[in-house]
């Protein structure tokens, strides 16, 4: 794309060019890997059930604590709702290992988003086109935090159909007929709003780790990750042997938590729920699915605007991207 035509765009679509040229480096980690993981998990998924289908005759097979044979006949009230309970915990926790990979993947491309555009000095030659160090910097932002966690979500989608089609095929192999019980429309397409609604405020939340490693990634000549790790959880070393944070009343793990766990692992999906929540999800009983349902309901979702945890993060997070995008602009060497 020459020079001229590059400023014949608008802003915004400068802009959506940029993020669309994030995506296409680096495709394989956003859209490849959260696949590849869904794939693999159903392959073990139908592993596990061959592994079944071979001692079922002996013991039996259960979906969800139920006997197989019993969906052949009317569930009551109660047997319902410990199924399709069952399945909703089943469908939301096995994206589990997606989400770690979504949290590895993007905090590596942050990581290295503005030091190794200095490290092969390529920096110069996007430096040269009429595109700002802010519409950089943003694109990246943009890309890790919006156009990453949407292709995981694809991801789960992906493997929640396979599992159900799996499911569904390996009962109707037994004579049974499981359509009524786990293809609910409604349902599905609640739950894939509900992971859709979840992508800005994720996004949200983890901006004090995407400043901090952005910021990392702009400064350091050399090692970035050394930067990025070391110098907070040294520093958390650091305060807790001298038991600093006790002259403020407040404990060593508080910063451990509140400072090093927000710069660090704020990336990580859905890390913004409080261990209390967590608890009373340990404690859930025989309705998971009520537990599940309160975890991620929309009001706990929307109390997350008003916490003053979550606000003061956004601004921390929003100040050190301003600062990566101020070094961006008088930077340009780096020591690989």
């Amino acid at each position: 794309m020459s020079q001229n035509s590059m400023n014949t765009i608008t802003p915004t679509g400068k802009f959506a060019w940029q993020v669309r040229r994030e995506f296409w480096e680096h495709r394989g980690g956003f859209l490849w890997t959260p696949l590849i993981i869904a794939c693999v998990m159903l392959a073990f998924v139908a592993m596990g059930l061959i592994t079944a289908e071979l001692t079922a005759r002996q013991h039996g097979f259960t979906m969800n604590g139920i006997q197989i044979d019993q969906l052949t006949s009317h569930l009551d009230a109660a047997q319902m709702a410990k199924f399709q309970g069952s399945m909703d915990v089943g469908l939301i926790t096995m994206g589990f290992p997606i989400r770690i990979a979504l949290f590895v993947v993007v905090f590596f491309y942050a990581l290295g988003a503005l030091y190794n555009d200095r490290a092969d000095r390529s920096v110069l030659f996007w430096k040269s086109l009429p595109l700002s160090d802010t519409q950089s910097v943003l694109a990246k932002v943009a890309a890790g935090l919006i156009v990453a966690p949407a292709f995981a979500v694809l991801g789960m989608i992906v493997l929640q159909l396979g599992f159900l089609l799996i499911m569904t095929l390996f009962a109707a192999f037994h004579g049974v007929n499981v359509v009524p019980y786990i293809w609910s429309p409604t349902h599905l397409i609640a739950m894939w709003v509900k992971l859709a609604v979840l992508i800005p405020v994720n996004a949200l939340w983890a901006l004090p780790t995407m400043g901090w490693l952005l910021l990392c990634s702009a400064y350091a000549r050399s090692k970035p990750f050394l930067w990025a790790v070391m110098l907070p959880v040294v520093a958390g070393v650091i305060i807790t042997w001298m038991q600093l944070m006790q002259s403020f009343s407040l404990r060593s793990g508080w910063f451990w938590q509140h400072i090093i766990g927000r710069l660090l692992l704020s990336l990580v999906p859905e890390s913004w729920i409080n261990l209390d929540s967590l608890r009373a999800l340990e404690h859930a009983g025989d309705d998971p699915a009520g537990a599940i349902g309160n975890l991620f309901s929309f009001g706990a979702i929307a109390d997350q605007f008003t916490s003053p945890n979550f606000l003061i993060g956004v601004a921390v997070g929003a100040a050190m991207i301003a600062a990566a995008i101020w070094l961006r602009r008088k930077r340009v060497e780096a020591y690989a």
